[in-house]
Protein backbone atom coordinates (compact mmCIF):
# COMPACT_ATOMS: atom_id res chain seq x y z
CA UNK A 1 0.00 0.00 0.00
CA UNK A 2 2.90 2.46 0.76
CA UNK A 3 3.24 2.35 -3.15
CA UNK A 4 0.09 4.14 -2.98
CA UNK A 5 1.83 7.54 -1.66
CA UNK A 6 4.16 7.68 -4.65
CA UNK A 7 1.43 7.39 -7.63
CA UNK A 8 -0.47 10.40 -9.21
CA UNK A 9 -3.49 11.89 -8.41
CA UNK A 10 -5.51 10.10 -11.80
CA UNK A 11 -3.68 6.75 -11.48
CA UNK A 12 -4.92 6.68 -7.62
CA UNK A 13 -8.80 7.47 -9.10
CA UNK A 14 -8.19 5.56 -11.77
CA UNK A 15 -7.43 2.75 -9.36
CA UNK A 16 -10.46 3.33 -7.57
CA UNK A 17 -12.86 3.18 -10.35
CA UNK A 18 -11.72 0.10 -11.61
CA UNK A 19 -11.70 -1.10 -7.96
CA UNK A 20 -7.76 -1.90 -7.49
CA UNK A 21 -8.18 0.63 -4.56
CA UNK A 22 -10.17 1.04 -1.39
CA UNK A 23 -10.61 4.56 -0.34
CA UNK A 24 -10.40 3.97 3.29
CA UNK A 25 -7.56 1.85 2.95
CA UNK A 26 -5.86 4.79 0.62
CA UNK A 27 -7.08 7.58 3.16
CA UNK A 28 -6.08 5.19 6.29
CA UNK A 29 -2.41 4.64 4.33
CA UNK A 30 -1.91 8.38 4.07
CA UNK A 31 -2.68 9.10 7.43
CA UNK A 32 -0.59 6.79 8.70
CA UNK A 33 1.91 8.02 6.70
CA UNK A 34 1.92 11.55 8.05
CA UNK A 35 1.60 10.79 11.70
CA UNK A 36 4.49 8.57 11.12
CA UNK A 37 6.40 11.19 9.11
CA UNK A 38 9.33 13.10 10.68
CA UNK A 39 8.51 16.48 9.42
CA UNK A 40 4.45 16.25 9.77
CA UNK A 41 4.11 19.45 12.06
CA UNK A 42 6.99 20.90 9.79
CA UNK A 43 4.75 20.38 6.69
CA UNK A 44 0.64 20.04 7.61
CA UNK A 45 -0.32 22.84 10.38
CA UNK A 46 -3.16 20.83 10.95
CA UNK A 47 -4.57 17.04 9.96
CA UNK A 48 -8.10 16.54 9.96
CA UNK A 49 -8.20 12.48 10.66
CA UNK A 50 -12.03 12.49 11.56
CA UNK A 51 -13.02 14.59 8.26
CA UNK A 52 -10.84 12.49 5.88
CA UNK A 53 -11.71 9.37 7.16
CA UNK A 54 -15.83 10.21 6.53
CA UNK A 55 -15.02 11.62 3.57
CA UNK A 56 -13.28 7.95 2.58
CA UNK A 57 -15.97 6.13 4.14
CA UNK A 58 -18.49 8.12 1.58
CA UNK A 59 -16.36 7.81 -1.09
CA UNK A 60 -16.05 3.84 -0.84
CA UNK A 61 -19.98 3.27 -0.31
CA UNK A 62 -20.25 5.27 -3.32
CA UNK A 63 -17.42 3.45 -5.42
CA UNK A 64 -18.54 -0.35 -4.11
CA UNK A 65 -22.48 0.91 -5.50
CA UNK A 66 -20.95 2.06 -8.87
CA UNK A 67 -22.13 5.98 -8.34
CA UNK A 68 -18.57 7.97 -8.13
CA UNK A 69 -18.69 11.95 -7.99
CA UNK A 70 -16.00 12.29 -10.30
CA UNK A 71 -12.93 10.44 -11.55
CA UNK A 72 -11.11 12.10 -8.55
CA UNK A 73 -13.89 10.12 -6.09
CA UNK A 74 -11.77 9.64 -2.93
CA UNK A 75 -8.58 10.32 -3.60
CA UNK A 76 -7.03 12.34 -0.55
CA UNK A 77 -4.96 15.80 -0.82
CA UNK A 78 -3.95 18.69 1.37
CA UNK A 79 -4.79 22.38 1.13
CA UNK A 80 -2.85 25.39 2.19
CA UNK A 81 -3.46 27.03 5.28
CA UNK A 82 -4.90 29.58 3.69
CA UNK A 83 -8.39 27.95 2.57
CA UNK A 84 -10.56 28.57 5.12
CA UNK A 85 -12.34 24.82 6.39
CA UNK A 86 -14.95 25.11 8.25
CA UNK A 87 -13.90 24.06 11.86
CA UNK A 88 -10.68 23.56 11.41
CA UNK A 89 -8.37 26.97 12.01
CA UNK A 90 -7.19 28.71 8.78
CA UNK A 91 -4.57 30.84 10.12
CA UNK A 92 -2.38 31.50 7.16
CA UNK A 93 1.20 31.14 8.74
CA UNK A 94 0.57 34.25 10.90
CA UNK A 95 -0.10 34.60 14.47
CA UNK A 96 -2.24 37.58 13.68
CA UNK A 97 -5.23 35.15 13.12
CA UNK A 98 -4.12 32.55 15.41
CA UNK A 99 -7.22 31.00 16.81
CA UNK A 100 -9.03 31.97 13.76
CA UNK A 101 -11.81 29.19 12.93
CA UNK A 102 -14.13 29.29 9.47
CA UNK A 103 -17.63 28.24 9.93
CA UNK A 104 -17.64 27.44 6.04
CA UNK A 105 -15.54 25.68 3.39
CA UNK A 106 -13.76 28.21 1.01
CA UNK A 107 -15.46 27.73 -2.35
CA UNK A 108 -13.12 25.94 -4.09
CA UNK A 109 -12.44 23.10 -0.97
CA UNK A 110 -16.43 22.68 -1.26
CA UNK A 111 -16.59 22.25 -5.17
CA UNK A 112 -13.54 19.79 -4.58
CA UNK A 113 -15.67 17.93 -1.31
CA UNK A 114 -18.72 17.42 -3.51
CA UNK A 115 -16.79 15.26 -5.82
CA UNK A 116 -15.13 13.36 -3.53
CA UNK A 117 -12.01 14.51 -2.83
CA UNK A 118 -10.83 13.65 0.47
CA UNK A 119 -9.17 16.77 2.80
CA UNK A 120 -6.03 15.12 4.46
CA UNK A 121 -5.75 18.68 6.42
CA UNK A 122 -4.01 22.11 5.91
CA UNK A 123 -0.56 23.02 5.28
CA UNK A 124 2.02 25.44 6.54
CA UNK A 125 3.24 28.24 4.24
CA UNK A 126 5.10 31.76 4.28
CA UNK A 127 3.64 33.86 6.87
CA UNK A 128 0.24 36.16 5.03
CA UNK A 129 1.74 34.28 1.78
CA UNK A 130 4.14 37.08 1.39
CA UNK A 131 7.40 35.50 0.60
CA UNK A 132 8.67 33.16 -1.70
CA UNK A 133 10.90 31.20 -0.04
CA UNK A 134 8.55 29.33 2.50
CA UNK A 135 11.10 30.30 5.88
CA UNK A 136 8.23 31.05 8.64
CA UNK A 137 9.86 30.93 12.09
CA UNK A 138 6.42 32.11 13.51
CA UNK A 139 5.12 28.70 12.69
CA UNK A 140 7.40 26.18 10.73
CA UNK A 141 9.71 26.03 7.69
CA UNK A 142 9.13 23.52 5.55
CA UNK A 143 12.11 21.66 4.66
CA UNK A 144 13.04 21.47 0.92
CA UNK A 145 12.72 17.64 -0.28
CA UNK A 146 16.29 17.68 -2.06
CA UNK A 147 17.70 19.11 0.76
CA UNK A 148 16.69 19.02 3.94
CA UNK A 149 18.58 22.06 5.20
CA UNK A 150 17.10 24.08 2.45
CA UNK A 151 13.75 26.15 2.23
CA UNK A 152 10.77 24.67 0.53
CA UNK A 153 9.94 27.61 -1.24
CA UNK A 154 7.04 29.59 -1.14
CA UNK A 155 4.68 30.76 0.04
CA UNK A 156 2.75 27.78 -0.94
CA UNK A 157 5.75 25.53 0.88
CA UNK A 158 4.10 23.00 3.19
CA UNK A 159 1.53 22.28 -0.38
CA UNK A 160 4.77 21.28 -2.18
CA UNK A 161 5.88 19.37 0.61
CA UNK A 162 2.82 17.26 1.55
CA UNK A 163 3.13 15.90 -2.19
CA UNK A 164 6.86 15.71 -2.81
CA UNK A 165 7.37 13.64 0.88
CA UNK A 166 4.19 11.42 -0.38
CA UNK A 167 2.11 12.79 2.15
CA UNK A 168 -0.78 13.67 -0.21
CA UNK A 169 -1.66 12.95 -3.83
CA UNK A 170 -1.94 16.48 -4.68
CA UNK A 171 -1.70 19.59 -2.46
CA UNK A 172 -3.83 22.78 -3.42
CA UNK A 173 -1.75 26.52 -2.97
CA UNK A 174 -2.20 29.69 -4.28
CA UNK A 175 0.26 32.12 -5.94
CA UNK A 176 0.10 35.74 -6.01
CA UNK A 177 3.78 36.76 -7.31
CA UNK A 178 5.31 32.85 -7.52
CA UNK A 179 3.82 30.83 -4.53
CA UNK A 180 2.83 28.06 -6.28
CA UNK A 181 5.47 27.83 -8.78
CA UNK A 182 8.60 28.27 -6.82
CA UNK A 183 7.81 25.38 -4.39
CA UNK A 184 6.43 23.10 -7.52
CA UNK A 185 10.06 23.79 -8.74
CA UNK A 186 12.53 23.52 -5.90
CA UNK A 187 10.54 19.75 -5.11
CA UNK A 188 10.65 18.77 -8.44
CA UNK A 189 6.72 18.68 -9.22
CA UNK A 190 4.06 20.53 -11.67
CA UNK A 191 2.48 23.33 -10.54
CA UNK A 192 -0.38 24.97 -12.17
CA UNK A 193 -0.43 29.61 -11.98
CA UNK A 194 -4.27 29.90 -13.26
CA UNK A 195 -5.24 33.48 -14.75
CA UNK A 196 -6.02 35.88 -11.84
CA UNK A 197 -10.28 35.88 -12.21
CA UNK A 198 -10.56 32.60 -13.25
CA UNK A 199 -11.18 30.83 -9.99
CA UNK A 200 -13.24 32.43 -7.53
CA UNK A 201 -11.43 33.60 -3.95
CA UNK A 202 -14.54 33.26 -1.91
CA UNK A 203 -13.33 31.87 1.54
CA UNK A 204 -9.57 32.69 0.69
CA UNK A 205 -7.29 34.48 3.19
CA UNK A 206 -5.93 37.44 0.19
CA UNK A 207 -2.80 38.93 -0.21
CA UNK A 208 -3.69 40.59 -3.03
CA UNK A 209 -6.44 40.24 -4.54
CA UNK A 210 -6.28 41.58 -8.04
CA UNK A 211 -3.16 39.23 -8.45
CA UNK A 212 -4.38 36.34 -6.23
CA UNK A 213 -4.87 33.10 -7.81
CA UNK A 214 -5.09 29.16 -7.03
CA UNK A 215 -3.45 26.12 -8.14
CA UNK A 216 -2.30 22.49 -7.56
CA UNK A 217 0.55 21.37 -7.13
CA UNK A 218 1.40 17.72 -8.39
CA UNK A 219 2.82 14.78 -9.65
CA UNK A 220 2.06 14.85 -13.35
CA UNK A 221 0.37 17.24 -15.74
CA UNK A 222 -2.48 15.49 -16.13
CA UNK A 223 -2.77 15.64 -12.06
CA UNK A 224 -3.04 19.55 -12.65
CA UNK A 225 -5.71 19.20 -15.51
CA UNK A 226 -7.74 17.25 -13.47
CA UNK A 227 -7.77 19.19 -10.61
CA UNK A 228 -7.97 21.93 -12.14
CA UNK A 229 -11.43 20.37 -13.51
CA UNK A 230 -12.34 19.40 -9.66
CA UNK A 231 -11.75 23.00 -8.23
CA UNK A 232 -14.25 24.74 -10.59
CA UNK A 233 -16.71 22.18 -10.70
CA UNK A 234 -15.84 21.59 -14.32
CA UNK A 235 -14.16 19.17 -16.97
CA UNK A 236 -10.40 18.67 -17.26
CA UNK A 237 -8.58 19.81 -20.53
CA UNK A 238 -8.71 16.82 -23.04
CA UNK A 239 -4.35 15.96 -23.46
CA UNK A 240 -4.81 13.01 -25.75
CA UNK A 241 -2.60 13.21 -28.55
CA UNK A 242 -0.99 16.29 -27.17
CA UNK A 243 2.59 16.55 -29.47
CA UNK A 244 4.88 19.68 -29.47
CA UNK A 245 5.41 18.78 -33.58
CA UNK A 246 5.25 22.18 -34.93
CA UNK A 247 5.16 24.18 -32.24
CA UNK A 248 6.91 27.22 -31.96
CA UNK A 249 7.86 28.89 -28.44
CA UNK A 250 9.62 31.92 -27.70
CA UNK A 251 12.57 31.45 -24.99
CA UNK A 252 12.48 34.64 -22.91
CA UNK A 253 15.49 36.83 -22.47
CA UNK A 254 13.87 39.69 -20.38
CA UNK A 255 14.84 39.70 -17.13
CA UNK A 256 14.58 35.99 -16.33
CA UNK A 257 18.26 35.09 -17.11
CA UNK A 258 19.76 37.75 -15.02
CA UNK A 259 22.06 36.37 -12.12
CA UNK A 260 20.69 32.81 -12.72
CA UNK A 261 23.03 30.56 -10.80
CA UNK A 262 25.16 27.82 -12.88
CA UNK A 263 22.45 24.54 -12.17
CA UNK A 264 19.28 26.24 -13.17
CA UNK A 265 21.16 27.72 -16.40
CA UNK A 266 22.45 24.69 -17.14
CA UNK A 267 19.26 22.60 -16.28
CA UNK A 268 17.11 25.27 -18.40
CA UNK A 269 19.35 24.82 -21.43
CA UNK A 270 19.53 21.21 -21.57
CA UNK A 271 15.52 21.36 -21.25
CA UNK A 272 15.39 23.81 -24.27
CA UNK A 273 17.43 20.89 -26.32
CA UNK A 274 15.25 17.84 -24.98
CA UNK A 275 12.16 20.13 -26.35
CA UNK A 276 13.77 21.07 -29.84
CA UNK A 277 14.54 17.32 -29.72
CA UNK A 278 11.42 16.50 -29.79
CA UNK A 279 9.54 18.55 -32.35
CA UNK A 280 9.33 22.46 -31.19
CA UNK A 281 10.78 24.97 -32.96
CA UNK A 282 12.11 27.67 -30.06
CA UNK A 283 13.21 30.71 -30.75
CA UNK A 284 14.96 33.74 -28.30
CA UNK A 285 12.31 36.77 -27.30
CA UNK A 286 13.40 40.02 -25.34
CA UNK A 287 10.13 41.91 -24.11
CA UNK A 288 11.68 45.24 -22.71
CA UNK A 289 7.90 46.13 -21.65
CA UNK A 290 8.92 43.61 -19.30
CA UNK A 291 11.56 45.67 -17.51
CA UNK A 292 9.00 48.81 -16.42
CA UNK A 293 6.36 46.28 -15.76
CA UNK A 294 9.13 44.49 -12.54
CA UNK A 295 9.64 47.83 -11.75
CA UNK A 296 6.01 48.08 -10.78
CA UNK A 297 5.97 45.40 -8.59
CA UNK A 298 6.50 47.30 -5.09
CA UNK A 299 3.95 49.71 -5.38
CA UNK A 300 1.22 46.69 -6.95
CA UNK A 301 1.73 44.17 -4.63
CA UNK A 302 2.82 45.47 -1.56
CA UNK A 303 0.37 49.14 -2.03
CA UNK A 304 -2.42 46.76 -1.90
CA UNK A 305 -1.15 44.05 0.73
CA UNK A 306 -0.53 46.28 2.83
CA UNK A 307 -3.68 48.10 2.50
CA UNK A 308 -5.78 45.08 2.77
CA UNK A 309 -3.70 44.38 5.90
CA UNK A 310 -3.16 47.55 7.60
CA UNK A 311 -5.42 47.90 10.80
CA UNK A 312 -4.70 44.01 11.55
CA UNK A 313 -0.70 44.22 11.32
CA UNK A 314 -0.40 47.81 13.11
CA UNK A 315 -2.42 46.14 16.10
CA UNK A 316 0.06 43.93 16.68
CA UNK A 317 3.09 43.92 14.87
CA UNK A 318 5.08 42.69 17.04
CA UNK A 319 3.39 39.05 16.59
CA UNK A 320 4.61 39.07 12.88
CA UNK A 321 8.59 37.93 11.55
CA UNK A 322 10.15 41.27 11.17
CA UNK A 323 10.67 40.38 7.60
CA UNK A 324 6.96 39.97 6.22
CA UNK A 325 6.17 43.10 8.62
CA UNK A 326 8.90 44.88 6.50
CA UNK A 327 7.52 43.81 3.49
CA UNK A 328 3.87 44.93 4.17
CA UNK A 329 5.10 48.11 5.32
CA UNK A 330 6.77 49.09 2.07
CA UNK A 331 3.42 49.52 0.26
CA UNK A 332 2.53 51.73 3.49
CA UNK A 333 3.75 55.09 1.68
CA UNK A 334 2.60 54.50 -1.51
CA UNK A 335 -0.17 56.92 -2.85
CA UNK A 336 -3.62 56.16 -4.94
CA UNK A 337 -1.63 58.55 -7.62
CA UNK A 338 1.37 56.05 -7.87
CA UNK A 339 -1.08 52.76 -7.33
CA UNK A 340 -3.21 54.09 -10.27
CA UNK A 341 -0.02 55.14 -12.15
CA UNK A 342 1.75 51.73 -11.77
CA UNK A 343 -2.04 50.31 -12.88
CA UNK A 344 -1.69 52.13 -16.23
CA UNK A 345 1.49 51.65 -17.18
CA UNK A 346 1.00 47.29 -16.53
CA UNK A 347 -2.17 47.37 -18.32
CA UNK A 348 0.01 48.62 -21.51
CA UNK A 349 3.29 46.26 -20.61
CA UNK A 350 0.03 43.42 -21.02
CA UNK A 351 -1.14 44.89 -24.20
CA UNK A 352 2.67 44.95 -26.07
CA UNK A 353 3.39 41.13 -24.09
CA UNK A 354 0.28 39.85 -25.88
CA UNK A 355 1.48 41.56 -29.20
CA UNK A 356 5.06 39.79 -28.92
CA UNK A 357 3.67 36.62 -28.50
CA UNK A 358 1.21 36.54 -30.73
CA UNK A 359 3.17 34.08 -33.10
CA UNK A 360 3.67 31.74 -30.21
CA UNK A 361 2.63 28.62 -28.82
CA UNK A 362 4.12 29.42 -25.56
CA UNK A 363 6.77 31.28 -24.09
CA UNK A 364 9.46 29.85 -21.95
CA UNK A 365 11.88 30.84 -19.23
CA UNK A 366 13.95 29.13 -16.33
CA UNK A 367 10.90 28.75 -13.31
CA UNK A 368 13.67 30.23 -10.51
CA UNK A 369 17.31 31.46 -11.21
CA UNK A 370 18.56 30.06 -7.82
CA UNK A 371 18.58 26.92 -5.93
CA UNK A 372 16.40 26.46 -2.52
CA UNK A 373 18.49 28.81 -0.27
CA UNK A 374 19.80 27.25 3.22
CA UNK A 375 17.05 27.86 6.02
CA UNK A 376 19.94 28.87 8.71
CA UNK A 377 21.60 31.24 6.47
CA UNK A 378 18.41 32.62 5.62
CA UNK A 379 17.53 33.61 9.56
CA UNK A 380 20.97 35.20 10.49
CA UNK A 381 21.95 36.79 7.40
CA UNK A 382 19.06 39.36 6.76
CA UNK A 383 20.51 40.68 3.04
CA UNK A 384 20.65 37.42 2.14
CA UNK A 385 17.08 36.86 2.93
CA UNK A 386 16.02 40.11 1.25
CA UNK A 387 18.61 39.37 -2.18
CA UNK A 388 17.36 35.68 -2.15
CA UNK A 389 13.59 36.51 -1.99
CA UNK A 390 13.44 38.87 -4.76
CA UNK A 391 15.42 36.39 -7.27
CA UNK A 392 13.52 33.79 -5.75
CA UNK A 393 10.10 35.55 -7.45
CA UNK A 394 12.34 37.20 -10.46
CA UNK A 395 10.75 35.00 -12.89
CA UNK A 396 7.61 34.03 -11.48
CA UNK A 397 6.13 37.49 -10.99
CA UNK A 398 6.31 38.20 -14.55
CA UNK A 399 3.91 35.97 -14.91
CA UNK A 400 1.33 37.50 -12.43
CA UNK A 401 2.65 41.18 -13.79
CA UNK A 402 1.66 40.44 -16.92
CA UNK A 403 -1.90 38.47 -15.98
CA UNK A 404 -0.64 35.17 -17.98
CA UNK A 405 -1.28 31.52 -16.79
CA UNK A 406 1.25 29.24 -16.33
CA UNK A 407 3.28 26.14 -15.97
CA UNK A 408 6.52 24.60 -14.18
CA UNK A 409 7.52 21.36 -15.03
CA UNK A 410 10.50 19.57 -13.59
CA UNK A 411 13.37 19.28 -15.77
CA UNK A 412 15.15 16.30 -14.46
CA UNK A 413 17.65 18.10 -12.66
CA UNK A 414 16.76 18.39 -9.13
CA UNK A 415 15.20 21.61 -7.56
CA UNK A 416 15.52 22.97 -11.51
CA UNK A 417 12.30 23.82 -13.37
CA UNK A 418 11.25 25.35 -16.51
CA UNK A 419 8.00 27.00 -16.80
CA UNK A 420 5.58 27.64 -19.94
CA UNK A 421 3.40 30.50 -20.27
CA UNK A 422 0.37 31.12 -21.40
CA UNK A 423 -2.83 33.85 -21.96
CA UNK A 424 -4.90 34.81 -19.50
CA UNK A 425 -7.64 32.42 -19.40
CA UNK A 426 -5.88 29.82 -21.84
CA UNK A 427 -5.42 27.26 -19.46
CA UNK A 428 -6.97 24.20 -21.19
CA UNK A 429 -4.29 25.15 -24.45
CA UNK A 430 -1.42 25.35 -22.00
CA UNK A 431 -1.72 22.01 -20.64
CA UNK A 432 -2.14 20.52 -23.63
CA UNK A 433 1.16 22.10 -24.64
CA UNK A 434 2.43 20.91 -21.49
CA UNK A 435 1.18 17.14 -21.26
CA UNK A 436 3.71 17.19 -24.83
CA UNK A 437 6.50 18.36 -22.98
CA UNK A 438 6.53 16.74 -19.69
CA UNK A 439 7.27 13.24 -21.51
CA UNK A 440 9.62 14.88 -23.29
CA UNK A 441 11.63 16.62 -20.55
CA UNK A 442 11.94 12.88 -18.45
CA UNK A 443 13.04 11.92 -21.75
CA UNK A 444 10.22 9.11 -22.12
Amino acid sequence: MNDWLWQSATELGRGIGEGAIDPVALTRTYLEAIDAHPFRDRIYSAVTHDRAMAEAEAAATRAKAGFRLSPMDGVPISWKDLFDSAGTATEAGSALLKGRVPDADAWVLRNATALGLVCLGKTHMSELAFSGLGLNPVTETSPCVNDHDAVSGGSSSGAATSVAFGLAACGIGSDTGGSVRVPSGWNDLVGLKTTAGRIPLKGVVPLAKAFDTIGPLCRSVPDAAMMLAMLEGGEPADLRGASLKGKRFAALQTAVLDNIRPEPLAAYTQALEKLQEAGATIEPLDIPEVIPAMQRATPLFAAEAYGEWREVIEAAPDLMFDRILERFRGGAALSASDYTSAWTGLNAARAQWARRVAGFDAVLSPTSPILPPNAKRLMEDQEYYVSENLLALQNTRVGNLMGLCAVTLPTGVPSCGITLYGLPMQEERLLRIAAAAEPALRGA
